[in-house]
């Protein structure tokens, strides 16, 4: 584990890593900065995250560069209608001597990319479930740990809806962040278009060890919170629960269902990191509500009006806030 002599120097250290990790990754991915923040901050939380964006967007370039950026084990799984749950953990083979042995499948790596992760079954789906909440697999009834730090990045596209599968709720739930990747902006475009026609290649060095990570995920555990920062963050929460007594009437018209604790507790840990990677030794409610629409936009269930009507997810959370 990474020793530092007090917090204020583990804070620092924190800001230091996360300045030289977004600088390295802007060698290979143009713009998308708050994307990356919020990758980072996910990562320093402990959290898993899902990236949602059209085609050709970068989203699986950008988690293998930060993969690189980091020293740890990583592994891509392509997410296909034919993939099976012993394809992701793995499975008991018999060897020479006709005895079981478990073989490793690749979710025994430290940062899993699960690539367009709605286009298998889920039951293949579930099969990351138990690892994304318990850093374990079990297979034929033995528990088998993941080395930590453990995250689950997953790429979605969500405009190509033929052959995909939804993900549960309960799957979506244990991702901390739903993440959505815009298109670049003009001068964004051109130097992306500039940078990937030329014969130049950018190596990506790695600047954060795993002992690191682990260290700073219990250093933001360990941030003070004012009270009233809280109440904010759990009554933000109950607003989504329409026929609620906090329910409010955008909540109660247009929703069928709201966030459950899960969120409230996302809500702080991701407003403490957003924090310190700001300066801040201690979140208040400017933090909770830079992190509320990537917390909250994938554990709310719009009803049909709100379908009819054209009103999105975005729309709802922001006029709650």
């Amino acid at each position: 584990m990474a020793q530092y002599q007090s917090d204020v120097e583990a804070v620092d250290a924190l800001r230091e890593s996360y300045q030289k990790l977004t600088t390295e990754i802007g060698k290979v991915i143009i713009g998308q900065e708050d994307t990356v923040r919020m990758l980072l901050t996910a990562i320093f939380c402990q959290g898993h995250c899902l990236l949602v964006g059209v085609p050709g967007l970068a989203k699986t370039l950008l988690i293998h560069t930060i993969a690189e950026a980091l020293d740890l084990d990583f592994n891509r799984i392509q997410f296909t209608p034919d993939l099976m749950p012993s394809d992701i953990v793995g499975s008991e083979t018999l060897d020479n001597e006709r005895n079981f042995r478990f073989v490793k499948g690749p979710i025994f790596a430290n940062i899993i990319l699960a690539d367009e992760i709605n286009r298998t079954p889920p039951k293949t789906q579930s099969a990351l479930l138990e690892a994304m909440q318990e850093y374990a697999v079990t297979v034929a009834g033995k528990k088998y740990p993941l080395e930590k730090p453990f995250f689950v990045l997953a790429t979605q596209n969500p405009i190509e809806q033929e052959g995909t599968y939804p993900l549960p709720e309960a799957q979506l739930d244990r991702f901390m962040f739903m993440v959505k990747l815009d298109y670049p902006s003009y001068q964004s475009e051109l130097d992306i278009v500039k940078s990937t026609t030329s014969d130049k290649r950018y190596q990506v060095q790695k600047q954060v060890t795993g002992q690191q990570i682990l260290a700073f995920q219990q250093l933001v555990r360990r941030v003070p919170v004012a009270d009233n920062v809280v109440e904010y963050a759990v009554k933000l929460v109950h607003k989504t629960r329409p026929n609620t007594e906090m329910a409010n009437d955008i909540c109660n018209k247009y929703l069928e269902w709201g966030a459950g604790p899960r969120a409230s507790q996302n809500l702080i840990l991701a407003a403490k990191c957003n924090a310190l990677l700001n300066g801040k030794y201690s979140p208040d409610i400017e933090d909770v509500k830079a992190v509320s629409m990537a917390v909250l936009r994938h554990r709310i269930v719009r009803n049909f009006k709100a379908e009819a009507e054209g009103v999105s997810v975005e729309d709802i959370v922001q006029k709650i806030m």
